[in-house]
Order: C-alpha cells, then sequence, then structure tokens
C-alpha cells in the first residue's frame, strides 16, 4: 500500500491534483474540500493516499490529513459506499462532522453530503456506531482545529476568495479554477488575491 506521497504538486484540476515525486507524476483524487485548502503549484505536499484496485483500474484517492484518510476506510466498509462516495461525502462535510452525526444517529446532516440520501445515511449510522466514541470524538476535533489555526493564513484566504467569486457569480468549479492559478502568499490581503483573481478572469 502507498500510505502518502510527498512531491511536487504540478497541476491542481477541480476534484484531482498531480504530484511528481521521484520523476513520476500520480493522479491522486481529492475531496473537493480540499482543493482550496492546497497550496500553490510547485509547492511540495504531503498527500496521505488510498490506492483502490479495480480490476480494468488502479486509483489513487488523497487526503491533507490522516484523520480524512481513515474516515475514507471507514466509510467504504458501509455497503454500498464506493470510494467515490465516500470522497463525495468528505466533499460535503468534515470527518468531525461525520463522526459526531453518527453519534447523535442524524441522519439529515449526513443525507448533506452529495450522493447521500436518508437511507444511506441511516445504513452510515447504523454501521459506524460502534466505531465511534464521545470522548474520541472531541478530542480529535480539538486536534483538527488546532492543525487548521496553524496552516489557517493563505488556506483561509483562499477560501474567502473562492466565497467571494460564487457571490459574484462564478459557479464553485470556476471559482477554484481561477483561485488555484494565483499564488497567494502570507503577506497577501484577501481583497489583492481577488483582484488578481478578477484580472485573470
Amino acid at each position: 500500500m502507498v500510505a502518502f506521497i510527498k512531491g511536487e504538486l504540478t497541476e491542481i484540476k477541480e476534484n484531482y491534483i498531480v504530484l511528481e515525486s521521484n520523476n513520476i507524476g500520480y493522479e491522486i483524487y481529492l475531496p473537493t474540500s480540499a482543493i482550496p485548502e492546497l497550496p500553490p503549484r510547485k509547492s511540495t505536499v504531503k498527500i496521505y493516499t488510498y490506492l483502490h484496485v479495480k480490476e480494468d483500474a488502479l486509483t489513487l484517492y488523497g487526503f491533507l490529513t490522516k484523520d480524512d484518510l481513515e474516515m475514507f476506510k471507514l466509510l467504504i466498509t458501509v455497503n454500498g459506499i464506493g470510494p467515490k462516495g465516500a470522497l463525495g461525502v468528505l466533499s460535503g462535510i468534515t470527518a468531525d462532522e461525520i463522526r459526531f452525526a453518527v453519534l447523535a444517529e442524524d441522519a439529515k446532516t449526513l443525507a448533506k453530503a452529495p450522493g447521500i440520501g436518508t437511507k444511506t445515511a441511516s445504513k452510515i449510522i447504523l454501521e459506524l456506531k460502534d466505531k465511534f466514541k464521545l470522548e474520541t470524538a472531541f478530542e480529535q476535533k480539538m486536534l483538527n482545529q488546532s492543525d487548521k489555526i496553524n496552516s489557517r493564513s493563505i488556506y483561509g484566504k483562499r477560501e474567502e476568495v473562492i466565497s467571494a467569486l460564487i457571490t459574484l457569480g462564478y459557479s464553485s468549479s470556476e471559482a477554484y479554477k481561477i483561485v488555484t492559478q494565483i499564488d497567494i502568499t502570507d503577506d497577501m490581503t484577501t481583497e489583492e488575491i481577488l483582484k488578481l483573481c478578477l484580472k485573470k478572469i
């Protein structure tokens, strides 16, 4: 198994990236929510991976955190949820939200994820409720929040700009595409990034 790949981010698309490591370009599918959190192209990044093997294809799924990878692995154990479905769930709601929704038997929150109806949400609760403990869920949430604060500056600005572009009438995929073309630095303001994006358009 490929536990993770560390390399240069050469391409950022709507739902996948190309990561170059040791002269090999790996196509890795990510939750769409992870795309705006990526550093600029040509940066070195570490992606936690899951290799899905089918008769006719080998597909790499990637995550920015180990926690997301572990949640993905749990989701694909649920009857009827494949890797694409699990990726869809993590694109719509966070690993923390999944844990708390399962513990609270809150099918409504789980059904917010793309491609997940109430029936599948109930199945997730039924099959995963024994896997989580409330105390551990709180501990993990605190860990995830502190990690997010540490990496917030550039990613936070990027998310704000994407929201602004969506408000201006661009689709989320257009907004992602535009923002990933800008090399954002720590000293740039959200307004400066937005102006650069509008110039690109």
